[in-house]
Order: structure tokens, then sequence, then C-alpha cells
């Protein structure tokens, strides 16, 4: 009995030692899904841009289509200077209660500082706002798609 308890009691700690030791990994695997997944039914996934049309130089904004998530649709407007993304506003969130704004509050300006560091689509998801991860980089794929 205390051979096995001791057993376990190894065991248990060599695996947290483990779990703590092995490093994270980055991948675009959570981006890449959106790129070419088809739009949720119900959603558009046609952009549409206003400014200058069809210039590379100049500013311009393109609209992303409105993606369809758990709690509520998500759409981003990309503003480019030439080919340089230097905004991404949001145009719709998820908003049903206060626990959506709290979640959104926090997500958006980390996704929106990624996509300018990025100047892409390929982004990390933020930890506990997976839905409104996944519509904004798929909206933010939709603009960049279109503006090309």
């Amino acid at each position: 009995m205390l051979r096995r308890t001791a057993l376990t009691a190894a065991g248990t700690a060599l695996g947290v030692l483990l779990l703590l030791s092995a490093k994270p990994h980055h991948t675009t695997a959570l981006a890449a899904p959106a790129a070419v997944a088809p739009a949720p039914s119900g959603s558009s996934s046609s952009g549409t841009s206003s400014g200058s049309s069809g210039t590379s130089s100049g500013v311009r904004s393109v609209t992303g289509g409105a993606v369809d998530t758990r709690w509520g649709p998500v759409q981003v407007k990309v503003t480019f200077n030439g080919s340089k993304i230097t905004a991404v506003d949001v145009l719709q969130q998820p908003d049903g209660n206060d626990r959506d704004a709290e979640i959104n509050a926090q997500a958006i300006p980390i996704l929106t500082q990624e996509a300018l560091a990025a100047q892409s689509a390929t982004i990390d998801a933020v930890s506990g706002a997976s839905y409104t991860s996944e519509g904004y980089i798929a909206s933010l794929q939709s603009a960049l798609d279109a503006a090309k």
C-alpha cells in the first residue's frame, strides 16, 4: 500500500513537472480555418469597400462580412494606407449581456493590436473569447480578401 502511494505521488509530481516545463507552441492553426471556412448560414461573407476602389495607394476602408457567432454577429472595417493596415474598427460585436461587454472590452483591443502587428488575419484567438475571436478573424479575412 505504501509503495503504491509513493509511486502515485512520484508519477503525479513527474507529470506536473513535465507540464510546467513544456514550452507553449504558437501556430496559426486557429486562424487558418477562418480564412477557408465558409461563413455560417445567415451571415454575409462578402465585403464592401468605401473610399478609393481598385487602387493600391491612398487611404481606403473595406468592410468585412458580418459573421454570426453563438453570441451574436461580429463585423470589422479595415482601413488601409496603400497596402498597410492602419486601423481595424469593430462595427458589430456580441452585446446581449454584461458578460459579452466585459469579454469584448478585453478581447477586441488585443485582436486589433495583433491584426495591426501581423498585417494579416493570421492572429491568435484570445483565450476566453473564442467566439468573438473566430468571428473577428473571419470578418477581418473577408475584408482583406475584398481589398485585393
